[in-house]
This record gives C-alpha cells, sequence and structure tokens, in this order.
C-alpha cells in the first residue's frame, strides 16, 4: 500500500532499522535476507533523499533527519499495533505477544513473581523479559521498548499515562546475632554501624544518601555496596553490618534467613511504586488486560 508515494510497508522496516542501527540484527528482525534489507534502506534513502544511516568507523550511526524520523515513526507503529490489529484478534488464551517490562528486583520479588503465575494459567502463550531498572528507562518507554515500567513516582516519564500500585515502607534489617543493636536502635547507633546498600547506575547513585544529606547533612559509613536489593539481606548475615531497604522485601527474607527487622530511627519518605506504559498503547486490548492483572496483584499486597 502507497500514501504520498510512500510504501507503508517500509515503515516496519525503517523503525527497526533506526532502533538497531545494524543491518544484519535489522535483517534477523525483518525476517529478511542482508541484501533485501539492504534494498529496502536503499529505497528508503531515495525516497527521503537522506541517507539516514551512514557508516562511522565500524557502526552505523542515524543522520540527524533519521533521528527526527525516529520517534515519529515508533509512534505511528505503535498506534497501528495498539488501534488497528490487536482490537481485531485479542485472545488472552491465544496471544503470543512478547512483553517487555523494566523494573527493580524489588518488584520482581513482591509483585511480579504472583503476576507471572496468573498469566502463565490464563494467557499460557505470552512471554515476558525483565529489563533492568536502572538502563535508559526514559528512553526505553519513549521509544516504545518497553510495555511497562513499575518505578518509585519520581522516575516515571513525563507526559506518558501511569497509576499508583502500592506504597512501600522501609526497615532496618540485621543478622539475628548482630551484638551491636537490641530491639530499637537510636540514630546515632544507626550511623555508627557499617552499612550495606545498593548503588545505581554507572554513577553509583546510592539508595537514601541524598535524603539523609539533605535531612540531616551526615553520610552513612558505606562497607559493602550491591547491584540490586534482593542481595541486601544475604549481606548482612553473619556480619555485624546493617541495611535499609523495603518492609515488604525485608518480610519476605525472614522467612528463609537468620536475620532481624527493626524500625529505622528516624522516619523515610515512604515509596510510591506506580506502574506506567506508553500513551499510544493505553487503549490496546492486551495491555489493559495485563494492567488490571498487575493492579489486582499489586492490591492484594495490602
Amino acid at each position: 500500500m502507497r500514501f504520498e508515494h510512500l510504501d507503508l510497508n517500509l515503515l516496519v522496516a525503517l523503525d527497526v532499522l533506526l532502533e538497531e542501527c545494524h543491518i544484519t540484527r535489522a535483517a534477523e528482525r525483518l525476517n529478511m535476507t542482508q541484501s533485501a534489507t539492504s534494498g529496502v534502506l536503499r529505497r528508503l534513502r531515495s525516497f527521503f533523499n537522506d541517507e539516514l544511516l551512514v557508516q562511522v568507523g565500524r557502526k552505523m550511526q542515524p543522520t540527524p533527519y533519521a533521528q527526527e524520523l525516529r520517534e515519529p515513526v515508533r509512534e505511528i507503529m505503535l498506534k497501528i499495533r495498539a488501534s488497528i490489529i490487536t482490537k481485531h484478534s485479542f485472545d488472552p488464551s491465544t496471544s503470543k505477544r512478547h512483553l517487555r517490562i523494566v523494573s527493580a528486583d524489588f518488584a520482581i520479588t513482591v509483585l511480579l513473581c504472583d503476576v507471572f503465575r496468573t498469566l502463565q494459567q490464563e494467557a499460557p502463550h505470552l512471554t515476558f523479559e525483565v529489563l533492568s531498572f536502572f538502563h535508559q528507562t526514559e528512553n526505553l518507554l519513549e521509544r516504545g521498548e518497553a510495555d511497562f515500567l513499575i518505578v518509585p513516582e519520581r522516575y516515571t516519564v513525563d507526559g506518558h499515562p501511569s497509576e499508583l500500585l502500592f506504597v512501600e515502607e522501609h526497615v532496618c534489617v540485621v543478622w539475628k546475632d548482630n551484638t551491636l543493636v537490641g530491639e530499637q536502635m537510636t540514630f546515632e547507633q544507626y550511623m555508627d554501624m557499617g552499612h550495606v546498600t545498593v548503588g545505581f547506575g554507572s554513577s553509583l547513585k546510592l539508595s537514601i544518601e541524598d535524603w539523609l544529606i539533605k535531612q540531616y547533612d551526615v553520610k552513612r559509613r558505606i562497607e559493602v555496596i550491591t547491584s540490586d536489593f534482593n542481595t541486601l539481606p544475604q549481606l548482612v548475615v553473619g556480619t555485624q553490618r546493617i541495611a535499609t531497604m523495603h518492609q515488604r522485601l525485608a518480610r519476605y527474607y525472614a522467612q528463609y534467613l537468620p536475620i532481624r527487622l527493626l524500625p529505622t530511627p528516624v522516619k523515610l519518605p515512604a515509596m510510591r511504586e506506580h506502574l506506567q506504559w506508553h500513551r499510544a498503547l493505553d487503549n490496546d486490548p492486551l495491555h489493559r488486560w495485563v494492567r488490571e492483572k498487575i493492579q489486582t496483584a499489586a492490591s492484594d499486597l495490602n
């Protein structure tokens, strides 16, 4: 089909080419040969009167004009999928869609494991990919490369719909035989102890340091930095260290590890966990159905 002399089938290829910036990978995704994909790129270059992708060293890079095309082309493809294709073919029991979810490991443990169990029963052919919470979250959503974000409120992306899933408090976790604290602790004890914490991304942003500095002008004595929340309680076992972490996750691990949960010596701000999706997928029947399953699981947490 052509529109204003453009073969609309080429838009699918353009979307993939601009995402991959690699002929071979694009050909694999399009189920085409490399030579056929190169031919498609030549046709696109001719229509747009622009090189679109240029060789820089061993890599292909998008031209400035291709950068401008990337977002509107992706949004068009998302809208076609959401408003035309899926509305006439949605059946959760037979759908073979692949969904990508950005989430911290904390939410995987306390929420998504239950969601995936439910969905396997009701939609056995759906497949899922969980992406790291701190891997270009905003870009993944904007480019339509993530179907859902499950993130704290401050990490939601402007311009896209979101809903509150649940509110999470914090607790302190120590080894059950830790001799430095009893059932309560003072702020001074807390600051004197060695801490285990999570560091995020290449800049190694630490979980609650900004808040402590802003409120009390202090820094914890960090002795161990890990890359995920699930290892925090494991790393205090057999030590005199302390970890500050999500209450639900701490309670989960208290079933299996020799740890004690203590109230934080100061009231830390609660975390408001949100579910977010691309605005073009707001009316996608499958997305609405999966959102409802996630929201139901979240309500069960309370």
